[in-house]
């Protein structure tokens, strides 16, 4: 992870699954952006961790209709999330239907540009792969933080004013 500033691409955002099934578009700029080292994530990702954007759910606009599907997480929080009913990518997880949450975690590497991602941090590294290092000054979360809080700030702090949705007299 470095201090580089990171530049939003225009918005709207455009994202899909592997086979074009399910299409997306955000239309707000991310809230922030980490790595998730939890071995859901490790396992869904089929790597070692899930590049995870976060969004207000009301920025998410859908073109075709996901498969949502349930699980308990490392937490023992029960997630959902909606995955391509054809090729199995997993796409998001949140909820669609106006949780208690307003937010959806977009599973980044569906972006179709995902050049300028740049995380901000990591959580769950207690369930890490072994060998990975962390620079002192990264934040990093053994598992939950206990709000986004501090990942949004550090991520707004490096947005660059050129980026989408950012004002650059702020």
């Amino acid at each position: 992870m470095t201090d580089e500033p990171i530049t939003i691409p225009p918005l709207p955002l455009h994202g899909g699954c592997q086979c074009g099934a399910v299409r997306y578009r955000i239309e707000e700029a991310p809230l922030t952006f980490y790595l998730c080292h939890c071995t859901n994530c490790q396992r869904q990702s089929s790597s070692i961790a899930g590049a995870s954007l976060l969004i207000r759910r009301q920025a998410l606009a859908l073109q075709s209709e996901p498969a949502i599907l349930r699980w308990k997480a490392d937490s023992g929080a029960e997630k959902s999330g909606g995955f391509c009913p054809s090729c199995g990518v997993r796409l998001f997880h949140g909820r669609l239907d106006g949780g208690p949450d307003d937010r959806i975690t977009i599973k980044a590497g569906t972006l179709d540009d995902t050049s300028w991602l740049r995380p901000v941090g990591h959580i769950w590294v207690s369930s890490a792969i072994g060998g990975l290092d962390f620079r002192a000054d990264d934040l990093v979360y053994q598992g939950q933080p206990p709000d986004y809080e501090e990942l949004k700030a550090r991520w707004s702090r490096r947005l660059s004013p050129y980026s989408a949705g950012v004002d650059p007299e702020t």
